[in-house]
């Protein structure tokens, strides 16, 4: 989460006319995060998030997004659920952006999280691909392979010294994977495809919600599993945690145990994800603009990680 977008109390007191949520009583930013403007909001009716979808989050793409995040609420998992306003609708409109209201899920990330806390959070996200099976909407991954090559030209307009040093190993990280790093043989449906710790809530040593599921699009599984294991099984600079990517792979398999297929391609799919996120972090670094409430993540910390799927 972070900010991009200013918004006064009035213009949130304007955009709230369309929903039945009560008067504005606070409204705060949330720094946290790269992608989309974000608020906690709180109204006479209880407390919620807005937020504004920015660049990389496409317009078209926010029913799928919301509407997911609605079916796996629907199906009982703890999710963020998007609030209607009086005429119905998810988006509305504030300051030009894209904008909608979700409800407010008690809990905090945790940033040393437990072996019993890593088996959760797989179980959930295995919990999650069962719940999807029905949900009938369909999104490419905006940040899949096919957008790996335009980033990387991109970032190679700008890049110098260690960060064209790092552009460099992303580069030859890609020609290892391959034309089709996933391939056509994996299972495949609904992913949320950031399930980074910061998008996992605990509460009483239990999760408690999923949240930003702007990310989320139609894909391999066991992909998605690969993230999680990446996200959740490095410390800060990048070195492996003992046991945490094993222990979280154990957890999504209590619930949902992978194919052979999916197995043999585990490693694949984690040095795939590695290079994702490597790349939109290296490029968000050298686009940064230094006015927006929003710190760029480390590139090469995540890019380290590519070490611990050899």
């Amino acid at each position: 989460m972070a900010v991009f977008t200013p918004v006064s109390d009035d213009d949130a007191r304007g955009f709230l006319r369309a929903y039945d949520l009560g008067e504005l009583t606070a409204l705060t930013p949330i720094a946290e995060g790269v992608e989309n403007t974000n608020y906690a909001l709180e109204t006479t009716r209880g407390r919620f998030v807005l937020t504004l979808f920015e660049g990389r989050t496409e317009a078209a793409a926010l029913p799928f997004c919301l509407g997911l995040t609605d079916h796996l609420a629907g199906a009982g998992l703890p999710m963020a659920r998007p609030v209607r306003d009086t005429s119905g609708q998810w988006l509305g409109s504030l300051n030009g952006r894209a904008a909608a209201v979700v409800e407010w899920l008690d809990g905090a990330w945790l940033r040393a999280p437990r072996a019993d806390h890593l088996v959760q959070a797989g179980a959930m996200l295995a919990r999650m691909h069962g719940a999807a099976n029905g949900f009938a909407m369909r999104r490419d991954n905006p940040v899949g392979p096919a957008a790996w090559r335009a980033l990387a030209d991109r970032i190679a307009e700008r890049a110098q010294g260690a960060d064209r040093a790092m552009l460099d190993r992303i580069e030859a990280g890609l020609a290892d994977l391959g034309a089709d790093p996933f391939g056509g043989d994996l299972p495949a449906g609904a992913i949320h495809a950031d399930y980074f710790p910061d998008n996992v809530l605990f509460a009483d040593g239990a999760v408690s919600g999923v949240i930003d599921f702007y990310f989320a699009c139609i894909g391999p599984l066991a992909y998605d599993l690969a993230i999680a294991m990446t996200a959740w099984g490095f410390d800060g600079d990048g070195r492996p945690l003992e046991g945490a990517m094993a222990t979280l792979r154990d957890g999504y398999e209590s619930v949902r145990p992978l194919t052979a297929v999916e197995a043999d391609a585990l490693p694949r799919l984690g040095r795939a994800a590695c290079l994702r996120f490597s790349l939109t972090r290296l490029h968000d670094l050298v686009f940064h603009d230094p006015t927006k409430l929003v710190t760029p993540k480390d590139p090469a910390a995540f890019l380290a990680r590519l070490d611990g799927w050899s």
